[in-house]
């Protein structure tokens, strides 16, 4: 809303705005000052810069947006954001904000992706597009110059490639029991069973105490996560979203194994299932855990997987063996279905194709 006063011979107009008043005098007639206010007011009614926005460098604006608006986001994911900002730092040198157009931009991104996965550029990405979000909001600038913008990077590696199938994994569990049984396990052995039959999180896995598991209902509860780099969080702190705070079934033998455990070994002040006092986190680290997983899989002439990928492998043996994908988007803590579907596509599709066989039977069959 805009007010007018004279001030000797001439006419000044004041446009209510925030952080302060917009005034300007000098004009003639209070009409010219009303057509120059007006033009103001529409102008942030639009969002458009006004004159009294300075030019802000890209990366202070990043930076005091991250502050603002991601106060409460964990160790780990303020870390990658703070990447962000270096990267902007570097790459943008300065740059104000309002200067910065669609093809600049894209061309950061062909460079940025010319050396980089195309999951990293997707991640790079969707922090700036945020941060630009909320400009557009502001009134700083008025186009959005991450929209539509063409991605490019390596193609990560297929979840096909990551995982075990069916009979290696029944390999790789019955050499874990073997190891039990002989004796001559050590807590990785646990760890890499457990990865394999529960399909957690390694943070959740070694975030697990001996209260969460209930060997009367052969279940564990997950509800934690356990920070094990200094990028995470210290010690104990939440799952990755509402939906990993759940219950698992588990099989018989694998509480076994660990009721087994428990009882022959002495408990520690935390209760941690994986504790390791030698360790700088307390914990059995994912470094050991996947050295120990190498070393099991080349013995058994099984190609090398991570700790991650024995929980791609409990997936992809849940959905080949028909359990509901629905189900196991609920036992990995996705947040929907469409995560699962999407990183086991290919094993979707493969099912899909037995399914139409299926129902064209059916048919073919109902009537004799």
């Amino acid at each position: 809303m805009a007010s007018f006063i004279k001030r000797g011979k001439t006419w000044q107009y004041t446009v209510s705005a925030k952080p302060k008043p917009i005034r300007k005098g000098g004009f003639a007639t209070k009409k010219e000052a009303m057509v120059a206010a007006a033009e103001i007011e529409a102008n942030l009614q639009k969002g458009m810069v006004s004159l009294r926005f300075k030019k802000i460098p890209f990366d202070e604006y990043f930076e005091s947006w991250l502050n603002l608006y991601k106060p409460d986001i964990g160790l780990n994911t303020r870390e990658r954001y703070l990447v962000t900002l270096e990267t902007i730092k570097k790459d943008f040198g300065g740059i104000a904000i309002q200067d910065i157009t669609k093809r600049y931009y894209q061309a950061f991104l062909n460079e940025y992706g010319s050396s980089r996965g195309l999951a990293t550029s997707k991640k790079i990405n969707t922090h700036i597009r945020a941060c630009v979000k909320e400009a557009i909001d502001e009134g700083l600038i008025k186009t959005d110059f991450t929209r539509g913008v063409k991605l490019t990077g390596k193609a990560a590696k297929r979840p096909e490639e990551k995982h075990m199938d069916y009979l290696e994994s029944k390999r790789l569990l019955k050499r874990l029991y073997q190891t039990i049984e002989e004796g001559a396990a050590t807590i990785a052995t646990y760890l890499l069973l457990l990865g394999l039959t529960s399909g957690m999180r390694f943070a959740e896995m070694v975030g697990l105490t001996r209260n969460d598991f209930d060997f009367d209902d052969n279940t564990i509860s997950i509800t934690k996560t356990w920070g094990y780099t200094k990028k995470m969080h210290v010690g104990w702190g939440p799952t990755k979203n509402d939906q990993s705070v759940r219950k698992i079934k588990m099989d018989s033998r694998t509480m076994r194994a660990f009721k087994a455990l428990f009882d022959s070994t002495p408990d520690n002040i935390t209760r941690l299932v994986f504790y390791s006092p030698q360790s700088k986190y307390r914990v059995f680290s994912n470094g050991g855990a996947n050295k120990a997983l190498v070393g099991i899989l080349k013995e058994l002439k099984i190609e090398p997987i991570n700790i991650h990928g024995l929980r791609h492998t409990h997936a992809s043996v849940l959905l080949y063996k028909r359990v509901s994908i629905y189900y196991v988007a609920e036992r990995l803590g996705h947040a929907d279905t469409t995560v699962t579907q999407s990183t086991y596509a290919h094993i979707v599709k493969e099912l899909r194709k037995e399914d139409e066989q299926k129902t064209v039977t059916v048919f073919e069959k109902m009537v004799g």
